[in-house]
């Protein structure tokens, strides 16, 4: 081989080397928007996977209601009262409360004979004219037909 021979692949050799290293590159930043791509999808689909809050009509919610032996009577003005029959407890011997019905959360404020107040949060998950289903931040669960 002589030194013209050993020249051109010096030259080959370099520019195969500079074709290699573009194509490693190219393909690290294929790489990289790929997984920008994916983080990207999976954000938007995170956000658009929350569910929306309900909106439930408050004034379905004024009347007695009833689950088993317990009872609640919301009134138009925000009070309310709730007994339970079988602690043989009547309606006029009911305890008091304040309530709040904003989008899906019912508020309960129980007023207390020997003062101040206990507040009660619950999830309604449904709410007709006839049905009142919400749950509490526990799980509890509570189902109640309207009676009156």
């Amino acid at each position: 081989m002589n030194t013209t021979d050993t020249g051109k692949l010096r030259i080959l050799n370099s520019q195969n080397f500079n074709g290699i290293t573009h194509i490693i590159k190219t393909l690290k930043m294929k790489k990289l928007l790929f997984y920008l791509s994916m983080i990207a999808l999976v954000s938007i689909l995170a956000v658009s996977c929350e569910k929306e809050p309900a909106y439930f009509d408050e004034s379905l919610l004024i009347g007695k209601w009833r689950s088993g032996t317990l009872y609640y009577k919301y009134h138009a003005d925000h009070t309310g009262a709730t007994w339970d029959t079988a602690d043989d407890v009547t309606e006029d011997e009911a305890q008091d409360f304040t309530w709040t019905l904003e989008r899906d959360e019912l508020k309960q404020y129980h007023v207390l004979e020997i003062g101040g107040t206990v507040p009660k949060f619950y999830t309604v998950t449904e709410l007709t004219a006839t049905t009142l289903k919400y749950h509490d931040e526990f799980g509890v669960n509570f189902s109640f037909t309207k009676v009156g």
